[in-house]
Formats: C-alpha cells, structure tokens, sequence
C-alpha cells in the first residue's frame, strides 16, 4: 500500500450530510472571494484568461496553482474563449514545470471547488523516483511530508514562470 500513514487503517461512518451546504468563498453569503479580492499569494505570470501563482505551506517544490482571471466557479461556467484556452495553457506550464524542475517525475493536476467559488486548478510534481506517490497517492503524501520553505516553494515556481 502506497498510502503515507501506518497500518490498519479503520473506516469510519461519513456524517449526516448538511443540506443546504454552507456557502464557500465568492458565493452569496459567504466570505469575500480571495482570488478576486488579491488576498491569495500574487501571481508571477500571467496571460489574458489566467495567473500562476506559488502555494503557501507546502512540501512538493514547484507545486503550484491556476486561477481564472473572470470569476466563475467552475469550468463549465468559464466563458468559452477561457475554456479553449485552458488545455493549451496547462501543456506548456507542464512542459516548462518538466524542463526547469529535474528533480520531478510526473506532474498532476488537480481541481477541488470545495473552498472557494473561483475556478483553480493544482499542479502538483511527483518527486522524481517517488513511486510511494503515484496516483491519486501524491495530495495525500503531499499532506504529510515536511514543508518546503515558502521562499523554496516560489522560487521554484518562477523558474517555471520564466520559462512560459
């Protein structure tokens, strides 16, 4: 088992479910939306449609998130020109992800809407040679293993802005 806690493991019962679910970031009453109000990390590249930015609190040097400049909450919701434009522009941040950082393996992407109602994606690098963190296994170990200095984590992030 490639999972990053010792064994046995137990499962547990889920909770009752919460319905209506509570509001996230950037959906009527909640909180503001830290994407558009510019309290997230700042962005170190950036086109028309998205900007990269670095992660905070991390331990995969080089693990780094998209954002969609229009507020929309899903890609479903992004207007059609963004959308086209998002398979190209995950491609060259993997390739540049793949040719500045040689220390990663493979690169993951990631979407989790549960946070914030602003659409981002993750790109996360599997450490070269980190089979344990294959799969669907790398956000778990990214969990676990002892974070990178932020400074660490950016500047890695901006040898792969350079490079787009």
């Amino acid at each position: 088992m490639s999972l990053p806690y010792a064994e046995p493991l137990t499962v547990r019962e889920p909770r009752a479910g919460v319905i209506p679910e509570p509001p996230r970031r950037g959906e009527p009453g909640g909180e503001p939306c830290a994407i558009c109000s510019g309290s997230t990390t700042s962005q170190l590249w950036g086109d028309e449609h998205f900007t990269l930015h670095a992660p905070v609190g991390c331990s995969l040097p080089g693990s780094l998130w998209l954002a969609s400049r229009v507020h929309a909450d899903s890609f479903a919701d992004l207007p059609p020109v963004v959308a086209a434009s998002f398979g190209p522009l995950v491609a060259r941040v993997e390739r540049a992800m793949l040719a500045t950082l040689p220390e990663v393996g493979r690169v993951h992407l990631y979407r989790w809407g549960d946070g914030g109602a602003h659409f981002h994606v993750w790109m996360l690098p599997r450490p070269l040679g980190m089979l344990d963190a294959m799969g669907h296994f790398l956000p778990l170990w990214e969990d676990v293993l002892p974070n990178v200095s932020d400074d660490e984590a950016r500047a890695a992030v901006e040898q792969v802005a350079a490079a787009l």
